[in-house]
């Protein structure tokens, strides 16, 4: 799998690739977290691809304290086959660079498998709670 920058283009196939990982939510526009993204840390959002074919994608950011991660996303039918780790790994050798001591990302409970597939990369619950509030209604 070839790691590269997202580029405008490849917006239709990202979502449809969401929309595939169940990744995607009503309350949530996919072309807004796009569009959003592009206007921060472009260079953290990621694509991987094969055969000139988006396979994966992840979202990432920094903010000067913590690190993030969002819409990791493996095809489906291609799971198994060291993608997500291999974006895992692009993506903290970025926010390292950017002087990042420490990643969090959300995972929802009942996914299982991917919290196995973090624990596995070295990511261990904490003792938070995630607080949201929606300040913008899409």
């Amino acid at each position: 799998m070839r790691i590269r920058p997202f580029e405008a283009d490849d917006a239709p196939a990202v979502i449809a690739l969401w929309e595939r990982c169940n990744l995607t939510r009503p309350w949530n526009d996919p072309r807004k977290d796009i569009a959003r993204k592009l206007g921060v840390q472009r260079e953290l959002f990621l694509i991987g691809t094969e055969n000139g074919r988006i396979v994966a994608a992840v979202m990432a950011g920094y903010d000067g304290h913590r690190g993030s991660v969002n819409y990791l996303a493996v095809d489906p039918q291609l799971r198994r086959r060291g993608h997500g780790r291999a974006l895992m790994r692009r993506v903290e050798e970025l926010l390292l660079a950017h002087g990042c001591p420490k990643v969090n990302l959300m995972v929802r409970s009942a996914n299982a498998e991917v919290i196995a597939f973090y624990r596995q990369l070295g990511y261990a619950p904490d003792e938070v709670v995630a607080l949201g509030k929606r300040l913008i209604s899409d």
